[in-house]
């Protein structure tokens, strides 16, 4: 690592400096966070390849020793848990989401606090979750429907195009900014080849016009926080304190107690109120900082997508499947479901709602997000409850012997993982290719 970052670190750890350099010669932090739109954490932890051990940082998350193989575990590939660095989990507790809140997640990708999001949401309310960057709003997607989460939009857009179509109708806004991510070097190691103050103020006047877009989107008396996975003082304190005096009418609140450390002393910032996690405190590396927005903000009137005919097929379909009345819409061909309305917006839109399927030369050809959603779990009429020798072949993208007929979603000890078409003999995998492994059940 560069002589001039281990200075500053020395700065600003002083009597802890020499624990902070004993910590970069360890493997990082491992965690989870549960899915509880899915499982009870107890699920977890009877089924999880290694052992829990609850972490302070976030509710119903975990630390464990183990593998990186989690990742293709099958409780992982199920949805039941995001593997998440420790002190990630931190962020979203300081929110303090209630059921039926609408919050916007800025800066998403790869989306686990966005998954925790949900989590507190539990199929209410609404959430959106943003990311600017193409490939990783797809990992982004990608992982929201793994996680089964409907209830939200999927966004790939500048905020600068975001904030003012959704002005003022936020209750929650969070801002994990890009940042010189130097609570991730040893897991990239560019951050640590790229470092410099330079790249620190740079940093700084992204987040700085990220902040200012976001603020609109809140309402009157809304939480924004942000957060980065940096130590950089440019990029947390000197952010706040500069955003702060750019918008009086935003108030600093104290972070919350699950997280001790408070921040580094800068101009006049109360830095009580913020909260800073090192490795010494069992993550890599945060900083958060919880805002409120006082006095009246301007809200804009919202519109919903006007209904349209659906396909027959696609109505069928779903009454074949699952007992659950949603509302539908269908664009290019592709059929959503959501409990609320549909929203309108002028932007590059992933997704909204659950992705049903696509009508394919007269017909409805199923979405595996159909069958990994965590608000129809409870629902489908046709389901198989695999034993685990036919799980690894499902998961491995093999046909298994069975005398179910038509599409049936295939679970294991009753959690769906995918699904599959029957013919009265076997049954045809329809498990995704890219998500296929030999592994399932393995350490």
């Amino acid at each position: 690592m560069k002589t001039n970052y281990l200075e500053r670190m020395k700065e600003y750890l002083q009597d802890e400096y020499e624990e902070f350099l004993a910590t970069l010669d360890k493997e990082m932090y491992k965690g989870l966070s549960v899915n509880t739109m899915k499982c009870r954490p107890s699920f977890v932890e009877e089924n999880f390849p290694y052992k829990l051990t609850p972490s302070s940082f976030g509710e119903n998350c975990y630390l464990f020793d183990g593998s990186v193989k989690a990742g293709s575990h099958w409780t992982h590939l199920a949805g039941l848990y995001y593997l998440q660095e420790p002190s990630a989990a931190s962020v979203v507790k300081a929110l303090d989401i209630q059921e039926g809140d609408w919050v916007l997640d800025a800066c998403a990708a790869p989306g686990g606090k966005s998954h925790q999001i949900a989590c507190a949401l539990n199929n209410t309310g609404f959430l959106l979750s943003n990311e600017i960057d193409p490939k990783r709003a797809n990992i982004l997607m990608s992982n929201m429907e793994r996680c089964g989460v409907g209830e939200n939009m999927i966004t790939c857009s500048s905020l600068e195009r975001l904030a003012p179509q959704f002005q003022g109708v936020f209750d929650k806004v969070l801002v994990d900014a890009p940042c010189s991510g130097e609570g991730m070097m040893k897991k990239h190691e560019l951050a640590s080849v790229e470092w410099s103050v330079e790249n620190n103020l740079a940093c700084q006047k992204r987040q700085l016009r990220i902040l200012d877009e976001a603020v609109t989107c809140l309402k009157t008396n809304g939480i924004l926080v942000y957060s980065t996975c940096t130590y950089a003082i440019e990029e947390n304190e000197a952010v706040i304190y500069e955003f702060l005096k750019r918008h009086p009418e935003m108030e600093l609140l104290d972070g919350g107690d699950h997280v001790k450390r408070k921040g580094i002393p800068y101009k006049d910032l109360d830095v009580s109120k913020v909260r800073r996690i090192y490795p010494m405190d069992g993550g890599e590396g945060h900083f958060f900082a919880k805002m409120r927005k006082r006095g009246e903000a301007k809200a804009v009137f919202l519109k919903y997508k006007k209904t349209r005919r659906i396909h027959p097929s696609a109505i069928e379909f779903i009454k074949d499947q699952s007992d659950l009345s949603l509302n539908l819409i269908e664009i290019n061909n592709k059929v959503y479901a959501r409990k609320e309305m549909f929203l309108e917006a002028e932007m590059n839109i992933l997704r909204q709602g659950i992705l049903i399927g696509e009508i394919v030369k007269n017909r409805l050809e199923p979405h595996q997000h159909f069958y990994m959603s965590s608000l129809l779990m409870p629902h489908y009429h046709h389901i198989i409850d695999m034993t685990q020798a036919e799980a690894q072949l499902f998961l491995s993208g093999n046909v298994f012997a069975h005398q179910e007929k038509g599409y049936v979603c295939c679970a294991y000890k009753r959690v769906p993982l995918g699904f599959g078409k029957g013919d009265g003999n076997q049954i045809k995998n329809k498990y995704p290719k890219g998500l296929r492994t030999l592994k399932a059940f393995e350490k």
